[in-house]
């Protein structure tokens, strides 16, 4: 099923000449290699891999082009956007973007999650990532992500180890806990 999405999406890209059959089957070919990781919808089901569905489109080129360009060093990705093109990049996008995102969270831990909603609420997470969390331009949807890629990432900003990105957030996690941070990323990978 999920391939005929795929090839449904490709399709659309192909215009009348053989140059956009080869581009659409190109981009086709991508979406199905970066599947592998990030899942066949962009809902990811490997611990540590972010999901890519439902991803505001400037977020996702912009890191898609800072990944590429060696700006964000991430071991997984070293040598898999080699050679795309802005184009492709922007196609790519497309499929994930119009992908919905679902979350994957094991079972609802009540205290975790309304610890999390409190905290998420007083750090005012909802003014770049929007109340419901589903990001805008640059901004990412951090709502129904994966749990442990959360803290992993919030992680890295307290400790200003988050190379390539957006540095206010080293400022807005500063001084939080483990104990914390553990609440914010089961309550957003919980919501949809």
């Amino acid at each position: 099923m999920q391939f005929l999405r795929i090839a449904t999406f490709a399709l659309g890209l192909i215009c009348s000449s053989a140059a956009s059959l080869s581009f659409a089957q190109d981009i086709s070919a991508k979406i199905q290699v970066c599947g592998a990781c990030h899942g066949p919808d962009g809902n990811s089901k490997i611990v540590g891999t972010p999901s890519l569905a439902g991803q505001p489109k400037i977020f996702l080129e912009n890191q898609m082009v800072m990944i590429r360009e060696g700006m964000r060093d991430i071991p997984a990705m070293k040598g898999q956007l080699d050679g795309v093109s802005d184009a492709a990049i922007i196609a790519i996008t497309q499929f994930y973007t119009s992908s919905p995102a679902i979350s994957q969270a094991g079972p609802r831990n009540k205290s975790l999650f309304e610890k999390g909603q409190v905290i998420s609420k007083e750090a005012l997470c909802g003014t770049c990532h929007l109340p419901n969390y589903v990001g805008r331009e640059q901004m990412p949807r951090i709502a129904a992500q994966r749990e442990d890629y959360l803290l992993y990432s919030m992680r890295q900003f307290r400790s200003n180890q988050a190379t390539g990105r957006d540095t206010i957030m080293s400022a807005s996690l500063y001084g939080m806990s483990d104990d914390d941070l553990k609440a914010i990323a089961h309550y957003l990978s919980q919501l949809q």
